[in-house]
C-alpha cells in the first residue's frame, strides 16, 4: 500500500563535469524539514505528486502544513488507486469508469457509511481535482475525454452593513457537497465510548498491542491528550509534574510553547494536562525500562529525551504534528484483531476517540458536581480548547443525552405494550 513519508529538502542544482552530470546543494539553499512524500507500494516515489508537493513548498507565501494537509488527501487516493488497481492516468470514453469519477462514488460511499466525515470526503476530492488542474496546466496529463464538466456557482455574501453581493467561483461537477452528518457530533465528527467499552478496549490492548500503545490509549482514556502532545512528552515534563493543589491523587504536566520544555499542542496553547499518580508512577517507570532505553540508544541525540519512541528509534510524530503515520499502523493492526476476535467495539475505534470520551465523562462529573457553568470552564482547562465553543459541545451533549435515554425508554415501553396488547386480542 502507497505510504507517506516525511523528508528533508535540500535544494541541489545540476551541473555537467567532464560530460556528466553532477548534483551539487545549492548556497543558502533553504532546507524544507518535513517535506510529505508519496512512495507506491514497489518503493518508487509518485514523482508527479512529490513534484508538486515541492512547488507549493517552495513558493512565495508557502505553508508546509497546508502541503502536508494536501498530501494527506492525496495519499488516501494513491491508497485507492492501489487498492482497485486504477492507473491515475485513466479517463476512458465511459463517463462512469473514469478514476476521478470512480474514486468521488467511493468517498460518498465512504461518507454515508460513517467510515469518513462530510468534512473529509470534500476536502479529499477538492484537493485531488486541484492536482489534475495543475497536471493539465503543466502538460502532465492531456486525456482525449474531459475529466469533468465545469460549472460556476454564485455565492452571495451579505457584509455588516447590509450590503449584498454575489462572488462567482469555478466548480466541478466532481465536487462533493458538505452534508453535515445527522446526529450528534463531537470534536473531528466522533463520538465517545462507553466505560465498558473504554476497560474493553485496555483490556485487549494490553494484551495484543504493543506497550507503547497501550501507555498512549490509557494517557488519552484518562487525561484526553492529542497524539501530538503524547509523542512530544519528554521525561523532564514528567520530573517537574507538580501535584494539583485541589487533589493529592492529581498532577499538573505543563505544555505548549511555553512550557519547559516545550511540549507540542494544537493551536500553541499552553496549559496543564492533568494526571493521575498512578498514570505518572507508570510512565516514569517506562521511560527507564529496558525496553525503552534499547529505543534511545537507536535514537538521534535530539529525540532521546522523548518518552516515547518507535523500535527504530523515532519519533512516533513529527514534531508540531498531530498525525503519527505509526499509530496509524498499529492501531490498523489493532482494529483488525479485534474485529477477528469479534470485539465489536474496535471495528470503527479511532484513536481520537479516546480524546472524546475523557471530556464526556468529565463534563459528566463535572455538571452533576458543580453545574453547567463551571464545568464549562473544567472542560476548557483540562482539554486545552482555545474557543469555549468547543467545550460546549460537550456540555450540551451530556445535558441532552439524560432526555434522549428517557425519551428511548418512553418509545420502548410503549412499543411494547401495544405489541403485547395486539398478541392479546390475537390470542382472545
Amino acid at each position: 500500500m502507497a505510504t507517506l513519508e516525511s523528508i528533508a529538502y535540500l535544494p541541489h542544482r545540476s551541473f555537467v563535469v567532464d560530460g556528466r552530470i553532477e548534483w551539487r546543494p545549492v548556497n543558502h539553499g533553504k532546507v524544507i524539514d518535513g517535506l510529505p512524500q508519496i512512495i507506491w507500494s514497489d518503493s518508487t516515489p509518485w514523482r508527479e505528486a512529490n513534484l508538486r508537493a515541492l512547488e507549493i513548498a517552495t513558493s512565495i507565501d508557502a505553508n508546509l502544513k497546508t502541503v502536508q494537509s494536501s498530501m494527506t488527501a492525496l495519499h488516501a487516493y494513491a491508497k485507492w488507486l492501489e487498492q482497485t488497481g486504477t492507473d491515475w492516468w485513466d479517463f476512458p470514453p465511459k463517463k462512469a469508469d473514469r478514476c476521478l469519477v470512480r474514486y468521488r462514488g467511493d468517498l460518498i460511499g465512504a461518507r454515508d457509511s460513517g467510515e469518513i466525515a462530510p468534512s473529509t470526503a470534500s476536502q479529499r476530492m477538492a484537493v485531488v481535482v486541484r492536482f489534475y488542474r495543475w497536471l493539465f496546466a503543466s502538460g502532465l496529463v492531456s486525456p482525449d475525454w474531459p475529466m469533468w464538466r465545469e460549472r460556476s456557482v454564485g455565492i452571495r455574501l451579505v457584509d455588516p452593513v447590509g450590503f449584498n453581493r454575489t462572488i462567482t467561483v469555478n466548480s466541478t461537477d466532481l465536487a462533493i457537497k458538505n452534508r453535515k452528518a445527522p446526529g450528534d457530533r463531537l470534536e473531528d465528527g466522533l463520538l465517545p465510548v462507553s466505560a465498558t467499552h473504554r476497560e474493553a478496549i485496555l483490556d485487549f490492548a494490553k494484551e495484543h498491542a504493543s506497550e507503547e500503545l497501550f501507555l498512549m490509549l490509557t494517557l488519552g482514556f484518562f487525561t484526553g491528550m492529542r497524539l501530538g502532545t503524547l509523542a512530544d512528552l519528554k521525561i523532564q515534563t514528567l520530573e517537574r509534574a507538580a501535584p494539583d493543589p485541589a487533589s493529592p491523587d492529581l498532577y499538573r504536566l505543563a505544555v505548549g510553547p511555553g512550557a519547559d520544555p516545550s511540549v507540542h499542542t494544537k493551536f500553541g496553547v499552553t496549559g496543564h494536562i492533568h494526571i493521575t499518580r498512578v498514570h505518572l508512577h507508570a510512565l516514569r517507570d517506562y521511560f527507564y525500562s529496558e525496553r525503552r532505553l534499547k529505543r534511545q540508544t537507536l535514537a538521534a541525540p535530539e529525540n532521546r529525551d522523548l518518552l516515547f519512541l518507535t523500535r527504530f528509534g523515532n519519533p512516533y510524530a513529527r514534531r508540531g504534528s498531530d498525525k503519527s503515520p505509526a499509530i496509524n499502523v498499529e492501531m490498523h493492526a489493532l482494529r483488525a484483531h479485534g474485529t477477528a476476535q469479534e470485539l465489536a467495539v474496535l471495528r470503527h475505534f479511532h484513536f481520537h476517540q479516546t480524546r472524546c470520551t475523557f471530556a464526556t465523562e468529565l463534563a459528566r462529573l463535572a455538571i452533576s458536581a458543580c453545574g453547567a457553568i463551571n464545568a464549562l470552564a473544567m472542560v476548557k482547562d483540562f482539554l486545552l480548547h482555545k474557543h469555549e465553543a468547543t467545550a460546549m459541545q460537550y456540555i450540551k451533549f451530556i445535558e441532552k443525552t439524560p432526555a434522549k435515554e428517557e425519551a428511548a425508554n418512553a418509545f420502548t415501553r410503549e412499543f411494547l405494550g401495544v405489541v403485547a396488547g395486539r398478541k392479546e386480542v390475537t390470542h382472545a
